[in-house]
C-alpha cells in the first residue's frame, strides 16, 4: 500500500539536515520499505523546510518504523511527521 509521509523541519534546523543528508540518503537506498518518490519541501526563500515522500510499505506499522530509523528522525530534524494512506490515481506511481 502506498503512504505518503509529510515531514516538517524544526525552524533553525537547516544546518542538521545539511550535516544528515548523506545518511539519510543512504538509508532510503537500503531499506525494506520501497521509496517511490521523495524530495525535499521549500520555503519562499528556497531554502529546505521538510521532506514529502510516497512509500510503499506492508501496513501503517512497516512505515513508522521506517520513520523511526530515518537518520533525519534520529537527529530530531522533524517538528512534524504525518503518515496517510494514499491512493494513487493518476501518474506514474500507479501499480501496474
Amino acid at each position: 500500500m502506498a503512504y505518503i509521509l509529510h515531514c516538517l523541519d524544526k525552524p533553525g534546523s537547516l544546518e542538521l539536515r545539511k550535516a544528515t543528508r548523506e545518511r539519510h540518503l543512504d538509508y532510503l537506498k537500503g531499506t525494506a520499505v520501497s521509496v517511490l518518490l521523495g524530495g525535499a519541501m521549500l520555503g519562499p526563500d528556497g531554502a529546505p523546510v521538510g521532506s514529502l515522500l510516497v512509500v510503499d510499505a506492508a501496513d501503517e506499522a512497516e512505515v513508522e518504523r521506517f520513520v523511526e530509523a530515518d537518520p533525519y528522525a534520529k537527529a530530531g530534524l522533524f517538528q512534524t511527521v504525518e503518515i496517510r494512506a494514499f491512493n494513487p490515481v493518476v501518474g506514474s506511481l500507479l501499480a501496474s
